[in-house]
């Protein structure tokens, strides 16, 4: 007997960011009737604008979600507020209220691993029903809980933030999905700020610039690449060194231009509400340590668990010995935080260690390694680990890992044809010349926010046009459409 709690995971959005529906339907109607309620009603008939449109968005690609979103909001305001007075039960409140939005977030997701595991150990087999898990789930828990610790801290004066300001925060329509993970502190205020018309063409005309960025990145790069991480992660058995090679890095590109690119996006359509999200990206494939890697993958996220995982936990305060604890505790649920695997798991017990052994080594040993010997050591220990983050469970681990100690062949099962691999890697030239470019960007060219800032020379503008329109001509191709890797965690 098995264990049996399928999962209905969110499938085929309607809706997303790059779909056609999205960028020439609702983003314009959305903007053009914002702009009207701004300047004829004033800002707080955009506030219930704001609601409304993204309780549309969210709600036609996850119906069955808003109910649970709802509830929980509602629930975390009134607690919220009930934090930030003084009472004897604040700290019985605050420590109820997260375990409800952690239990939250473990039901919807972690129910079918935890059986597995505990059927693995004990034997015992369950048959329960599937779960519709909520897209977004994950990010919004992490932003609830991030709220109610500021309220219990104090650190955010809730007076002035009404129950529909709240609202608009936890369902704000470009990071619902997947983030970035903010404060309520850092929106809500901007919704209500007051901008002269020459910032707000600013706004939009950064918009433009970085939607357009974010937009290639996702539709260009990062689509042309999944075929090849599929085929090399989920339907090639034995691999081959360079096919590990090839595959590994196709997957490490991938997910860096499609979670870059949602991000890019997501600011780009907040800046069209006049609200400045925080970047999520900053070069992190140019590391030279892991622990830079960090400073610049998935910002938010790690300031997250930084303040609500590893500081609680004691952080550095307790000695050097804990402070190593405390870190691999932290990136081990953060690997847990991205999927019920145990692939996960192991992906942040090697982030955990590497952080470990980078602490360490600035504490004991006198010398620092050279930039390149350290950018190389980081990028292949990233891609490694990507690899494990990727696969489907740790038998195909076993298989990359295995291909790439050589003891499976060395060169491409089937031969180069021209400068076009066949079937094994590459379907055809374009794609080949797409990873190169993908590549090679990363060393070469600035990040979204290092472009923006050529945003007044005419050669970038006629740059970011055909960027736009080559972007419009990927997303158009049959069979094109595909939803963001992060909707997954």
């Amino acid at each position: 007997m098995t264990v049996s709690w399928p999962y209905i995971y969110f499938d085929e959005a309607v809706m997303l960011f790059n779909s056609p529906e999205f960028i020439f339907i609702f983003l314009p109607l959305t903007v053009v009737v914002y702009n009207y309620l701004l300047r004829s009603w004033g800002g707080s008939s955009t506030i219930f604008f704001i609601l409304l449109v993204s309780l549309v968005f969210y709600g036609y690609n996850c119906i069955y979600g808003l109910p649970i979103l709802c509830f929980a909001t509602v629930l975390n305001f009134y607690c919220g507020k009930n934090l930030a007075t003084v009472n004897r039960f604040r700290h019985v409140t605050f420590v109820i209220v997260v375990t409800f939005n952690v239990c939250l977030l473990g039901y919807f997701k972690y129910v079918n691993f935890f059986l597995e595991t505990l059927y693995a150990v004990s034997g015992k087999a369950f048959q329960l029903q599937s779960i519709a898990v909520p897209l977004g789930i994950s990010f919004f828990v992490f932003q609830q809980i991030a709220y109610l610790s500021d309220m219990y801290k104090k650190t955010f004066n809730q007076v002035g933030v009404s129950f529909i300001d709240y609202c608009c925060f936890s369902f704000f329509m470009p990071n619902i999905v997947s983030g970035p993970i903010v404060h309520c502190s850092e929106i809500v205020p901007q919704f209500f700020c007051k901008l002269d018309d020459n910032q707000k063409f600013k706004n939009y005309y950064f918009a433009i610039i970085i939607f357009s960025i974010g937009l290639a990145k996702k539709v260009i790069v990062a689509d042309s690449l999944s075929p090849i991480a599929h085929l090399c992660f989920d339907d090639l058995g034995t691999l081959t060194f360079m096919e590990a090679v090839f595959g590994s890095l196709a997957y490490t590109l991938q997910l860096y231009f499609d979670f870059s690119g949602y991000s890019d996006m997501a600011l780009a359509v907040a800046l069209l509400f006049n609200v400045q999200l925080p970047w999520n990206f900053n070069s992190p494939y140019l590391a030279t340590d892991i622990q830079a890697f960090w400073r610049r993958w998935h910002i938010t996220l790690s300031v997250w668990l930084r303040d609500h995982l590893y500081i609680p936990l004691g952080g550095n305060r307790r000695g050097s010995v804990r402070a190593l604890v405390n870190i691999v505790v932290t990136f081990l649920i953060g690997g847990l935080w991205h999927g019920a695997a145990w692939t996960f798991v192991v992906w942040g017990a090697m982030h955990g260690m590497a952080l470990a052994v980078h602490r360490v080594w600035k504490l004991v040993v006198p010398f620092r390694l050279p930039a390149y010997c350290g950018w190389l050591l980081t990028f292949g220990f990233v891609n490694a680990a990507w690899i494990v983050f990727r696969a489907p469970d740790m038998n195909r681990v076993g298989v990359f890992f295995k291909a790439l100690s050589g003891r499976a062949g060395f060169f491409f099962s089937i031969e180069f044809r021209g400068m076009v691999i066949s079937r094994t890697i590459f379907y055809d030239f374009t794609t080949a010349c797409i990873f190169l470019a993908g590549a090679l960007s990363l060393v070469f060219l600035k990040n979204t926010q290092g472009l923006a800032q050529y945003y007044l020379n005419r050669y970038f503008r006629i740059m970011i046009g055909l960027t736009f329109i080559g972007s419009i001509y990927f997303m158009l191709r049959p069979n094109s459409a595909s939803q963001f890797l992060y909707f997954q965690f």
